[in-house]
């Protein structure tokens, strides 16, 4: 979703900076633009910055509130409901989940005293990327959503680089690249 319109926030709202995951207010009456509504959050271009507002504040911005689906009521392993949520992890300037951009490389289910750590060793489009720290707080938070899930630690890697083959075809069809 593009929408290329200001909008006056209607209620003081949290949001992240992009790409600093710095936490932040934005305040009732300012005016913002949105510029894309993907993984039940929306990006917000405000006071010269982009930031990310969760679903559940949708109404601030004169938006539907996206609700996040309880991953836990889903069918499936622990592992079928890890790679479900990433699923729902968006890089913020690109329309396409981690996982089919080929960025996911690895999923590892430790068993801990209390239950399950969770290792995610993933890379991103350049080395030189800034949303890294948004992309590894969204799967963090996410993640320790799911039962049985203590800790989960994201490893950003750059060998093997990333390419564009590492996408699958569904991305690539989204990008208009097959």
């Amino acid at each position: 979703m593009l929408k290329q319109d200001t909008i006056e926030v209607t209620r003081e709202c949290d949001a992240m900076l992009i790409p600093s995951g710095v936490k932040i207010t934005i305040q009732k009456g300012s005016l913002v633009m949105i510029t894309q509504a993907l993984g039940n959050s929306y990006t917000v271009y405000v006071n010269g910055n982009l930031t990310r507002v969760a679903g559940k504040d949708g109404d601030a911005l004169g938006m539907i509130i996206l609700e996040e689906p309880d991953v836990n009521d889903l069918p499936g392993t622990l592992e079928e409901k890890i790679w479900s949520v990433l699923k729902t992890c968006f890089d913020p300037e690109i329309p396409v989940n981690i996982v089919d951009l080929g960025l996911v490389y690895e999923c590892a289910i430790l068993p801990i005293e209390t239950g399950h750590k969770i290792e995610i060793k993933m890379t991103l489009t350049a080395a030189g990327c800034g949303m890294g720290p948004v992309l590894v707080a969204d799967i963090e938070q996410k993640i320790k959503n799911i039962n049985g899930v203590d800790e989960v630690k994201v490893n950003l890697v750059f060998d093997p680089p990333w390419n564009r083959s590492m996408m699958s075809d569904v991305a690539k069809l989204q990008l208009g690249m097959l």
